[in-house]
């Protein structure tokens, strides 16, 4: 193994290699490429499927939604996109209405006349959320929308005709959007950023078919040249809308992010790169090796290397020597890692019979008990993670600092004694299935997982592998219930808790974003309650509520919020982000040593 000095030299002199990549153009300019590698590959490109990160960060490249985030701007802060202002909103709350800019097209594409990117108008914004709410398309999205827009679930009810008119989605003109709610729902600018609500071309989809997964028809920053299991590659698209940079709209803090860069990309026209590539790097060890070697331009440390780059942990402290050559961040992610257990199945979730019933709750919450929170955050997160009862992350205002622990402590004594107390014991515990991708790590946390289960008492045996080729094979199975123990993780679709307390929301249930099929009426009953409330001293209660509801009924292990070390080139301009701003960012993204060898 490498020392760390070691590390320090080689990652100096492939600084000194370059940052990014230049291809003559035959004009004397070189071309610029941001070389981005993510832990998993999506497996659809179809907005309406874009159910995961991997999938969301590449759509919003490819395709337009009518709001973003600014890219500078902490705390996150909306601003429109596709569409010409925020929405005017009546005084009850209920309708909105939104314009959208004149004079921006589809790129060039076969299935328009002449192959010819036609003019995007209002009807097709309203023709991609109705996709949503079609059976056909097998739509991942719908809950982002479920219940909330006048007619829309009715629509689906009735058969999904495209051309029966929604009274709560209409296209008032070519250029003018009217949404109507059936209660307010504050958070609704906020899912109009999501890959789920990028705008598509009805004469794409229907021409394509289900090869439009593959085939993007957007009219995005970028376009694709090429996907496989490997990699994706976008090129600037030159249609894209001319909008130059301006440091006070996006957000820019000259105390806090001056010396970045960012003051070079005034008044200029993004995206500012001409080639972006999505490499595929399922491992960590994988990933790193590629950025030690200049393959890559930025890159999520994995844990194994936190030692390698960092002179202390608390606080956490980049090595100085590194910190000459690279830019660097750590902050907790917007989410969490979780397990849940699949409610719908019989042997561990709800059962028809009172009795049975009791005692897999029992078994789970003895699962819980036996889970050593301390041990995976020192394996997995560099002891840097932060653990927390329930699904309320720290990073929002709703978290209490000052709330029961009792859930996240390892009580192995407590779960033995609970296993017996309930008749559970190695003939009658049941062989229980814990889905995870095939990976190095995914088998390292199933086999850590297995082992707390065997202190407890589990028979080795009856907690078994279920591998998958890929993130998205998996996910595919447990939006289906196949899994019986879910390994996931969430990553906050927008800043507000209202995102994460939806995801054990009965209606949500899989395949939807309930993928623990949580059925619980109290729980849903103050969803229905606090979803029409904006963030105060009363939706904070009751989401605290929700929150011991959850930890109560053991739904699964939950959770950690890891902490996130990015580590970038100097000479890359850009303000990386994996929540929010996602791939809204890469737009933004320059490379300073080739920007001025073309000047």
């Amino acid at each position: 193994m490498l020392k760390k000095a070691q590390i320090i030299m080689l990652l100096i002199i492939f600084v000194l290699v370059g940052c990014g990549q230049s291809t003559d153009t035959g004009n004397g300019k070189p071309n610029k490429i941001y070389r981005h590698a993510m832990d998993g590959a999506p497996g659809s490109l179809d907005p309406a499927q874009a159910a995961t990160i991997y999938a969301n960060f590449i759509v919003i490249n490819l395709y337009d939604t009518l709001y973003r985030y600014k890219y500078l701007a902490r705390p996150y802060q909306l601003q429109p996109n596709l569409a010409a202002a925020l929405p005017g909103v009546s005084e009850d709350g209920l309708t909105l209405t939104i314009p959208i800019r004149k004079g921006v097209h589809f790129i060039d594409d076969p299935v328009f006349e002449g192959s010819v990117g036609r003019e995007i108008k209002a009807h097709d914004f309203v023709y991609s959320i109705k996709r949503h709410f079609d059976p056909g398309t097998r739509a991942q999205g719908a809950w982002l929308w479920q219940g909330r827009i006048e007619g829309l679930d009715r629509w689906k009810t009735e058969g999904s005709d495209y051309d029966t008119e929604i009274s709560g989605l209409r296209a008032l003109d070519d250029y003018t959007i009217q949404i109507t709610l059936t209660r307010p729902f504050p958070q609704l600018v906020h899912t109009l950023t999501q890959g789920y609500a990028a705008i598509v071309p009805r004469e794409a989809v229907e021409e394509y078919g289900q090869m439009f997964a593959s085939h993007p028809v957007g009219s995005g920053p970028f376009t694709l040249v090429s996907r496989d299991g490997v990699r994706a590659i976008l090129e600037k698209n030159p249609g894209f809308r001319q909008e130059p940079f301006d440091l006070q709209t996006e957000g820019y803090d000259p105390v806090s992010q001056a010396g970045a860069g960012f003051e070079t990309l005034q008044g200029k026209i993004p995206p500012f790169i001409d080639q972006l590539k999505f490499e595929f790097v399922t491992e960590g060890a994988a990933r790193w090796s590629a950025f030690s070697a200049g393959e890559l331009d930025l890159i999520r440390v994995p844990a194994s290397q936190f030692d390698n780059v960092l002179s202390q942990r608390h606080p956490v402290t980049l090595d100085p020597q590194i910190a000459d050559s690279y830019a660097f961040e750590a902050s907790p992610e917007s989410g969490f890692i979780y397990t849940n257990f699949n409610m719908a199945d019989e042997r561990i979730g709800y059962h028809p019979d009172p009795e049975q019933n009791h005692r897999n709750h029992a078994l789970r919450c003895a699962m819980v008990k036996a889970y050593d929170w301390k041990k995976a955050n020192e394996i997995f997160f560099y002891d840097i993670g932060q653990v927390f009862p329930g699904i309320i992350l720290p990073s929002v205002p709703e978290y209490d600092a000052n709330g029961d622990t009792r859930y996240i402590e390892h009580d192995l004594q407590g779960a033995r004694d609970l296993l017996e107390a309930n008749g559970w014991n190695e003939d009658t515990l049941p062989t229980l299935e814990y889905g995870f991708p095939n990976g190095v790590t995914e088998r390292q946390a199933f086999e850590q997982f297995r082992d707390f289960m065997m202190t407890a008492g589990y028979p080795a045996d009856k907690i078994r592998p279920l591998i998958f080729a890929s993130y998205g094979d998996y996910q595919r199975a447990y939006s289906q219930g196949k899994i019986t123990l879910i390994n996931s993780s969430w990553t906050m679709d927008y800043p507000d808790a209202e995102n994460v307390m939806q995801l054990y929301y009965g209606p949500n249930a899989a395949p939807g974003s309930n993928s623990a099929s949580y059925a619980n009426p109290d729980y849903d009953r103050l969803y229905d309650i606090s979803a029409a409330m904006a963030e105060s001293p009363e939706r904070t209660r009751i989401y605290r509520d929700m929150n011991r509801m959850l930890t109560d009924d053991c739904v699964g292990f939950t959770g950690i919020s890891r902490t996130l070390l990015l580590l970038w080139d100097k000479q890359a301009i850009m303000q990386p982000d994996r929540s929010f701003v996602g791939g809204y960012f890469t737009r933004f993204v320059d490379i300073a040593h080739e920007a001025n060898a073309a000047q």
